[in-house]
């Protein structure tokens, strides 16, 4: 197995820089944590993939929620998406509930359509989902879906470890709507990560963690090469 993938979450140049520096794999591009990742301006994004050798994966998401809007703010959104892929973003995170809880399909495959085919996560909204089953497989064959960004559960990866564990082996198995990679965030601690990878999940997203000051202060370093060290150590030893 390649070594596991580390995403980190970058508000700025300057926290890319850090992850990038403590051994991130990629960025999830975003601003605003306060609504939980809103899409970030052209500005943003052009300084910082002016800064890093990373993938970025910039967040299209324009309010706190799981709900896109009316066809207004979903087509500001797709312009929003063009003008990023025309600025050279190539990895996109996005994801969206209608009323019933099942995946907003009109609205994420606009988006997937303004995107041109580029690779993206849909993201935690799949853990707000009323049924993760029949919303994992409303959006298999979406173009350019290759990772589901979840904890598990709405509650965070204490709540969320055994529907990891078990989605993992339904993937390993071929099963319809879980051949998209798996990357774990939310809530995700150290102590997670032997029964995450031991159950064959190689990719991982940190926030807060990579943050000792919390969101008010910037990504440390150190704190990605904690996880670094941890992610590149063998299978079935702890980090």
């Amino acid at each position: 197995m390649s070594r596991p993938i580390l995403e980190v979450i970058a508000l700025g140049v300057d926290d890319a820089v850090a992850a990038e520096a403590g051994g991130a794999d990629r960025l999830e591009l975003v601003t605003d944590m306060a609504a939980d990742g809103l899409t970030p301006t052209l500005a943003a994004f052009g300084a910082i993939r002016a800064a890093v050798g990373i993938p970025l994966r910039v967040m299209l998401r324009a309010e706190d929620g799981f709900a896109a809007g009316g066809a207004t703010e979903v087509a500001a959104l797709c312009a929003s998406a063009r003008a990023l892929r025309a600025e050279g973003a190539e990895e996109f995170v996005f994801g969206f509930l209608n009323d019933a809880g099942q995946p907003d399909l009109a609205t994420v495959r606009a988006l997937a359509e303004a995107i041109e085919g580029a690779p993206w996560t849909f993201h935690r909204a799949i853990d707000r989902a009323a049924d993760r089953d029949l919303a994992r497989k409303r959006l298999a064959g979406l173009p350019g879906l290759d990772t589901y960004l979840t904890a598990g559960a709405a509650a965070g990866v204490d709540a969320g470890l055994p529907t990891l564990q078990g989605e993992a082996a339904r993937g390993a198995t071929g099963e319809p709507g879980y051949a998209s990679r798996i990357l774990v965030g939310g809530g995700l601690r150290l102590d997670h990560l032997p029964a995450l990878r031991a159950a064959g999940i190689d990719a991982f997203h940190i926030g807060g963690a990579a943050r000792p000051r919390g969101w008010a202060g910037p990504v440390n370093a150190e704190a990605v090469a904690e996880w670094r060290v941890a992610l590149d150590a063998p299978v079935g030893v702890a980090g």
